[in-house]
């Protein structure tokens, strides 16, 4: 007697039969698909609303280290390459899918609901209050967040070298020194050195006085402010 191959997607709907009906399990599965749904939504709703939550209950044996980082390696990439860290109901670009299942992937192994996320990325990501490529990040407890998700293209290797002069006062102070010792040494100085004493100091000091008075009133009337002060700022001239 010759035995016939099985096929076992035919056997599977087979057992299927003898225990639930077609209809039984398109609505079993509709049901869990309407759930899942719902419980993005509220996950979406969570990062595009303000929230007062500084810590999240997060079992410490389930995270991955290289995803912990404290509030000050957080603020030194931030002052580095000049860019903003604040809340995600601020952010007005599009928060990927990927990073949605992330956060319910995350809160079903922790078992609990995450809120109050925080996103890295440079200023014109967010909508800036005015005072008259990105990471997300969770709060867990003193000072130190859970990196959830990554996207975008890497950030440019030249930001932060091109960012280095609006750090802080002193970065700025340099910048404006460096461009009039260059400006001052393409001066031609042909006799001039010999009928004014110290002629290549007074130029680099006129020069100086005024790229620092020009860059100053560019950088601040146009309500700019340095690095340092900026990173966690909501507001866009202040």
């Amino acid at each position: 007697m010759l035995l016939h191959k099985v096929n076992l997607q035919e056997e599977l709907l087979s057992e299927r039969k003898k225990r639930q009906s077609e209809a039984a399990i398109l609505a079993q599965v509709q049901s869990i698909l309407a759930e899942n749904e719902w419980e993005r939504e509220m996950v979406t709703d969570k990062l595009q609303r303000k929230s007062s939550t500084i810590s999240n209950a997060l079992q410490f044996d389930l995270l991955e280290t290289d995803k912990i980082f404290h509030i000050d390696q957080i603020r030194k990439i931030c002052v580095d390459y000049r860019l903003r860290f604040l809340d995600s109901s601020i952010f007005k670009n599009e928060i990927p899918e990927e990073a949605i299942t992330k956060i319910r992937s995350l809160e079903k192994q922790h078992q609990t609901s995450l809120d109050g996320f925080k996103i890295i990325a440079p200023s014109k990501a967010f909508h800036l209050l005015n005072y008259d490529d990105p990471l997300l990040f969770v709060p867990i407890r003193n000072d130190y967040y859970y990196l959830i998700h990554q996207w975008g293209t890497e950030i440019n290797p030249w930001r932060k070298l091109m960012v280095l002069p609006f750090k802080n006062l002193g970065y700025f102070t340099v910048t404006a020194i460096l461009f009039s010792a260059l400006l001052a040494m393409l001066v031609p100085e042909n006799n001039l050195s010999k009928s004014v004493p110290m002629a290549s100091l007074i130029v680099f000091l006129f020069a100086f006085k005024s790229i620092f008075a020009v860059f100053a009133y560019y950088f601040f009337m146009m309500g700019k402010n340095f690095n340092e002060e900026i990173w966690k700022r909501e507001y866009y001239n202040n």
